[in-house]
């Protein structure tokens, strides 16, 4: 075998491969979140890839599962639902923290890390606001 038909058996097999144990998800964004996405993700050093399955991983274990309807009825109800919601602000803005505060210092002035710096800011009063409601 040549080496093109060697590298192209080796497409095809790698092709069959990610069909039969893969499924491509398309989404179409607004360009401008997209690239601040991008850009994230490389101050932060990981693949979009990586952290696309990582946010659907951690949403898919930590979105409640619902009924048809959630019964809001109850306090206890309604209270159980806003502390869940204050954990979960609580989870994204610790991950925030953690990009910001692993951003490389020449970045550290970029609009990337300022906009974390004001998400994480956000973020904290939105907890302690819910919080002190309940």
């Amino acid at each position: 075998m040549t080496l093109d038909k060697e590298q192209n058996a080796a497409t095809q097999a790698k092709k069959r491969w990610n069909a039969k144990n893969y499924t491509q998800i398309k989404v179409h964004i607004d360009p401008k979140v997209a690239s601040d996405f991008k850009a994230a993700c490389a101050v932060a050093g990981v693949s979009m890839t990586s952290r696309l399955i990582h946010f659907m991983v951690d949403y898919s274990n930590t979105a409640p599962k619902r009924k048809a309807t959630q019964d809001y009825s109850t306090r206890r109800q309604r209270r159980a639902s806003v502390r869940h919601f204050a954990q979960q602000l609580e989870l994204i803005k610790d991950a925030e923290e953690h990009v910001r505060d692993n951003t490389p210092e020449n970045l550290q002035g970029s609009i990337v890390y300022e906009k974390a710096e004001e998400f994480v800011s956000l973020l904290e009063d939105a907890v302690e606001q819910l919080n002190s409601i309940y």
